[in-house]
């Protein structure tokens, strides 16, 4: 099998390529390396353009007929920058998804997995969300994901293509064999700003302590990387006795299934690390709100889906993979 992975040069797209490359499939990656590391694709199938290029979506068919499906993880997904440059995040995030499917429908493939984004549920009480929970998403970036989902569902509905989209939280972690991992030095999310603060000898913000959870901070479902790309492959597997001509959309939620504070996270991350990390209580970020976790009861019903790791593990690889990145990605 032979799938066409949008966005394989980033984080997310790099680890699911390297499952691919476990599991046998055949990943041919398509990255504009806006975001995403040409060294992620070292070995690989690469194409570098971007995803509204009809004339390179069609060669990549030419050359590889046998693409069966396309994974989609391309797209812009800083909360804050998104707030403050809404239009290049609607551009490359809905505008440039819509040509892409375009082009992948014309050359006949209907198979696309949708790396989205639990971020658009109604997040302000911090609360567990299903499937079906009210959808309320609180960043332009979240309204990307949104957009697109629906732009996707209204596309398949018509009978020209069959969706899945995958809905998470935070990924953590890297690849277990350290083939890829966070390309970013200085990340924007909470467990990156924590390895900096760590590595600094600094205090940690904490940015937002009056949210509705338990203890005031924002909570997530931080799910191990590893585990999301399993979670791909199994929908690449199962896919055509998932969606069938009738039931041609689908969403599925991907989590551990229990919510992390951002105070929580500080103390796994102590359990990690030698020294412990000051904290120092701040202003939320623009965009930020008190979050939710997944419920992923669907995932194991029909994916069979479950995440194994653990948060502590999901830390430890991240600090792991740093000394590899720095040696890695030199710039």
């Amino acid at each position: 099998m032979t799938v066409l992975i949008a966005g394989g040069a980033g984080y997310i797209g790099s680890t699911v390529t390297s499952a691919c490359l476990d599991e046998g499939i055949t990943p041919v990656i398509l990255d504009s390396l806006v975001r995403g590391r040409r060294e992620f694709t070292d070995g690989r199938i690469f194409y570098e353009g971007d995803i509204c290029d009809g004339s390179l979506i069609d060669r990549i068919f030419s050359e590889h007929p046998d693409i069966s499906a396309v994974v989609h993880c391309a797209a812009l997904i800083v909360v804050p920058e998104s707030v403050e440059d809404p239009i290049s995040y609607y551009e490359a995030n809905v505008g440039k998804s819509l040509d892409f499917v375009r082009h992948v429908r014309r050359n006949g493939c209907d198979r696309l997995i949708f790396s989205s984004s639990a971020s658009i549920y109604q997040a302000d009480d911090g609360s567990a969300v299903d499937e079906d929970s009210p959808l309320g998403p609180q960043s332009p970036y979240a309204r990307t994901k949104a957009v697109c989902e629906g732009m996707f569902a209204d596309i398949a509905a018509s009978g020209q293509m069959r969706v899945l989209s995958l809905r998470y939280f935070n990924p953590v972690g890297a690849d277990p064999k350290m083939r890829t991992g966070l390309q970013l030095k200085r990340p924007s999310h909470a467990l990156g700003k924590m390895i900096q603060a760590h590595q600094e000898g600094t205090a940690f913000p904490v940015t937002g302590t009056n949210y509705p959870t338990r203890d005031g901070t924002g909570i997530r479902d931080y799910v191990h990387v590893w585990d999301l790309a399993a979670a791909h492959l199994a929908a690449i597997d199962r896919f055509d006795s998932l969606l069938t001509t009738s039931q041609t959309s689908m969403a599925i939620n991907l989590g551990t299934g229990s919510g992390t504070t951002v105070r929580e996270l500080c103390a796994a991350f102590n359990q990690v690390v030698d020294t412990p990390l000051a904290t120092v209580d701040a202003e939320p970020r623009l965009g930020d709100v008190a979050g939710a976790y997944t419920k992923s009861d669907r995932a194991q019903q029909l994916l069979g889906w479950a995440s194994k790791f653990s948060l502590e593990e999901g830390i430890r690889a991240s600090l792991d993979w740093i000394p590899v990145r720095d040696e890695m990605l030199k710039d």
